[in-house]
């Protein structure tokens, strides 16, 4: 009880008046205490402090309640076991947009081996209710649920798991099942064909990158092998292509796939450590400065998935990642101290100088003047100066870097040479487009072609939207 202050120049009337008011506030169980004045509430904690308040029967005379609820609390953890059962292809589906059986194996993997950690707290469980069944004392009671929250969070860990994959495989059955098939077959051509492309024998990773559907602005990636926050931050199984709806109804913006896929490809081929490496020395050898050399490592992983998915769709890429970071003038000229995506203005003008270099000249000038005509420089309080200052001669060292390096995890290749799109592969996309914008069969084209042969029909109205959508999706899924 808070005791007020008695403010000077207080007449004695007042003080006490005060004083009468804080006896009379006092409890009447403080009254009866005297001068100590201890509240009963105090007596009581002090009596079962003392233990003269009895907390419940003596060990030896349990209620039959009492040992019910304990026998229940390892019942419960074991049937949670129970319920976490393995995946079935079947039931997601029989079509080919069901999982597949590499996908099933490797969710039902990562499930089982939180599920034995979580069987082996359960077990523990199940020992010390059958202790305190025999002798219920508070020390073995306590024990009881000191190990039940153990097993429960375990339960949630492996829970949210499950819960992941079985969202994950369950879009398979919804309407968009097919959509999201078409999206592995792309991903999946792309990764045929680059491993066709190395100039010598790899081991085939499996199982192949696996699409969903999620809102949002962006499409991401989840690599192969790294820590998932998803996952508990359990190791992913198999590459992840996150593919926003908007993405989806306009199947020409999907350049995005293959961006996404090449950063599985950067994992999966061995290039995750040597290019940046490759591209620092090369920046530094050309006199560009430290500070800027490191802001270009630091975008490596951005810069090397747009540069591969261009080398394997062409010129529609360019269009899809324009698609991607063309927003506000302020958002394109903003540069990030320490971020990992590049400067927007700068990122496309570096896919531009190698699509010129591919032998799209022509395409390289209506881009660039497409960008610059929307975004002017930046001015320098956006951009570093010296970013700025040295992008052609690092432009060009990242270029060489990442598409005219020869590597030993490709053979002794280039990515340009494993990963090779031609003026010609740009006739067969356009043919493609041609055929689909009249609802006949493309023909042998690749799957990843079908991204820039939808867009190339709408470009030049040769279908309208629907008509592409369901066409190009239709393709897809056939094969």
């Amino acid at each position: 009880m808070t005791t007020q202050p008695v403010r000077a120049g207080t007449s004695r009337a007042d003080r006490a008046a005060l004083g009468a008011g804080r006896t009379a506030r006092r409890s009447p169980a403080a009254a009866r205490g005297g001068a100590a004045g201890t509240p009963v509430r105090r007596r009581a904690v002090g009596r079962l402090a003392a233990g003269s308040v009895r907390s419940g029967p003596p060990a030896g005379r349990a209620p039959r309640e009492l040992l019910t609820w304990v026998r229940v609390q390892g019942q419960n953890s074991a049937r949670h076991v129970e319920a976490l059962r393995p995946f079935t292809r079947d039931e997601f589906g029989s079509g080919a947009q069901a999982p597949t059986e590499g996908h099933i194996r490797a969710a039902n993997e990562l499930v089982a081996l939180l599920t034995r950690q979580l069987t082996q707290r359960t077990v523990r469980l199940d020992q010390a209710v059958r202790t305190a069944t025999n002798v219920p004392t508070s020390r073995h009671l306590q024990q009881v649920v000191r190990r039940k929250q153990v097993a429960h969070e375990s339960a949630l860990r492996a829970e949210r798991i499950w819960d992941f994959f079985f969202e994950l495989f369950g879009q398979r059955q919804s309407r968009f099942g097919s959509w999201l098939l078409a999206c592995d077959r792309v991903a999946l051509d792309c990764y045929q064909y680059a491993y066709l492309g190395v100039g010598s024998s790899r081991s085939i990773p499996a199982p192949p990158p696996f699409s969903y559907m999620r809102t949002g602005f962006s499409p991401a990636t989840f690599r192969r092998g790294i820590p998932l926050r998803r996952l508990g931050r359990q190791l992913n199984p198999f590459p992840l292509i996150q593919l926003p709806y908007h993405r989806l109804v306009n199947p020409w913006t999907l350049g995005a796939i293959l961006h996404e896929v090449s950063h599985n490809l950067q994992n999966d081929l061995g290039l995750a450590r040597t290019v940046p490496v490759e591209i620092g020395r090369r920046l530094l050898a050309a006199g560009v400065p430290r500070p800027v050399a490191a802001t270009w490592v630091r975008w490596q992983r951005e810069t090397f998935a747009d540069l591969a998915g261009l080398q394997l769709g062409g010129p529609a890429v360019v269009a899809s990642l324009m698609d991607v970071v063309g927003r506000s003038p302020q958002f394109v000229g903003r540069y990030v101290p320490g971020g990992v995506h590049p400067t927007p203005f700068l990122r496309v003008l570096v896919s531009i100088e190698q699509l010129h270099r591919m032998g799209f000249e022509d395409d390289a000038r209506l881009f660039r003047s497409i960008w610059l005509r929307t975004y002017p420089l930046p001015s320098p309080a956006t951009l570093p100066a010296a970013l700025m200052r040295t992008f052609d001669v690092a432009c060009a060292g990242v270029l060489h870097a990442i598409c005219d390096t020869a590597f030993p995890s490709l053979g002794g290749k280039t990515l340009g040479q494993v990963l090779r799109f031609q003026p010609k592969e740009q006739d067969m996309v356009e043919e493609a487009a041609r055929r689909l914008a009249q609802g006949d069969d493309p023909g042998v084209v690749p799957e990843r072609f079908l991204i820039g042969a939808a867009r190339f029909a709408l470009d030049r109205r040769l279908a309208g939207p629907e008509e592409l959508t369901r066409t190009f999706f239709r393709e897809l899924a056939r094969r």
